[in-house]
């Protein structure tokens, strides 16, 4: 499912020899740096750069020897490069070769993240104002409130994705970090000057001061951040299902020809993609937890952090790519019911007008809790009958002794709800 949505280059950024190519990028960063110090001949770096590869099958059956990854790996390169391999990782703990790649790793994925943002951002503009002035009912607590439009519930989710895309960019900030500090973060046989050169090559910034490893409040935020944007998507796709509900069907995900809703009811006609959105959140939010949990290591680094970021490195950055992926074909092809939102409207019996008689009581002169009173027993009568506010108000004489039929009429305005979509569409995308 997952493949059919996502892009083929998010996959793969987390294949075992793009991450290898990764280690080999820093381990030669680091030999270029010493060897512009004068730490490695000219003719020895020449050798590495032009035959350092590795072969992942070697790896891996050098692997089952050492029960080591870096070393195995290590041991491979050396079998490509000959006797100038000696240089390589010199100084060099395995931490350094590989949280400085797993920031290579993330600052990719995070790149891809922003571009389906930014396609998804789209989507959402283009049909916020395809429905900016389609009137549907605003609900709280499931219940007829006042009136909005479709337009403005669609803005509201781009204004929050926008938000997003920020929190993004600064959560890639985070751990775009790399770090040549050695076993402990002393420098003991390197140099902050080495660290500085490679960092600075590979496009990372170094990290200020570390251990054994960088510090996973940087990690943690990144995967809290991706559980961010999960909440959001499953914000909006619960929006869908439950206006995709039956008696209210005011939207509808794309439903294709030829395609089946239920083995037993033909008639079906489900949200899976939003059920399925909604869903997967609960993975993201559960990977972000598991990255606040590598917070707290023992002393200057234990080991236990590796094992869960092997897991949530590439689940939580693919998993993300497919849902915004999917949840902008979803956005993109959503079937909108206009004259639905109407009629769900008008089940209400205007009673979505109760403020505006209760704040035109108020300015004739009475206090808020006898007017709130008055249009309470009004508006209950109209729930018990389900009659309309507008005639059980007119009907009313203790209305009428503050309010002719004519300003009655006047309140049951819907375009008074109405007069700042403009304004709020400004201030979300700079024009109306």
């Amino acid at each position: 499912m997952i493949e059919r949505y996502s892009n083929p280059a998010m996959a793969r950024i987390w294949t075992v020899e793009n991450k290898y190519r990764k280690w080999l990028d820093v381990e030669l960063a680091v030999c270029e740096a010493l060897c512009q110090r004068g730490a490695i001949s000219r003719e020895d770096f020449k050798t590495i750069k032009e035959k350092a590869d590795f072969d992942v099958s070697r790896i891996d059956a050098i692997e089952q020897e050492t029960h080591h990854d870096v070393i195995a790996f290590l041991t491979c390169v050396a079998e490509f490069v000959g006797p100038p391999s000696r240089f390589i990782h010199e100084g060099l703990t395995s931490s350094d070769v590989l949280d400085t790649a797993f920031g290579l790793l993330l600052s990719e994925a995070s790149d891809l993240l922003l571009e389906d943002l930014d396609k998804l951002l789209s989507v959402l503009k283009k049909r916020a104002f395809e429905f900016k002035d389609v009137v549907e009912m605003g609900r709280s607590h499931n219940i007829h409130a006042e009136p909005i439009t479709f337009g403005l519930k669609l803005a509201i989710w781009y204004s929050e994705m926008e938000r997003n895309r920020e929190r993004m960019l600064q959560a890639r900030e985070s751990i775009r970090v790399g770090k040549i500090s050695g076993a402990v973060g002393t420098f003991a046989n390197t140099a902050p000057e080495i660290e500085e050169a490679v960092c600075r090559s590979l496009g990372l910034k170094t990290a200020a001061v570390s251990t054994q490893i960088i510090q996973r409040d940087r990690h943690a935020q990144f995967f809290s951040t991706i559980a961010i944007i999960g909440c959001s998507i499953e914000k909006i796709a619960t929006q869908i299902r439950l206006l995709q509900h039956t008696e209210i069907r005011e939207v509808e995900e794309f439903f294709s020809p030829g395609q089946k809703g239920s083995s037993a009811m033909p008639h079906k006609r489900n949200p899976i993609s939003s059920e399925n959105l909604s869903g997967l959140a609960r993975v993201l939010r559960g990977n972000a937890l598991a990255a606040m949990e590598n917070v707290a290591l023992w002393h200057e680094r234990d080991i236990s952090h590796s094992s869960v970021e092997r897991v949530i490195g590439p689940d939580s950055t693919i998993l993300l790519d497919y849902m915004l992926v999917r949840l902008t074909r979803v956005v993109d092809r959503l079937t909108v019911f206009p004259e639905n939102m109407k009629r769900n409207m008008a089940a209400s019996g205007n009673l979505f007008f109760s403020q505006q008689v209760l704040l035109a009581l108020i300015q004739k002169g009475l206090s808020r809790e006898d007017a709130y009173r008055m249009v309470q027993q009004s508006a209950m009568e109209v729930w018990g009958k389900r009659g309309d506010l507008k005639d059980q108000l007119q009907g009313d004489p203790r209305v009428a002794a503050f309010l002719t039929a004519k300003e009655i009429d006047s309140i049951f305005d819907l375009d008074y709800h109405l007069k700042n979509v403009d304004v709020i569409f400004e201030r979300v995308f700079g024009e109306k």
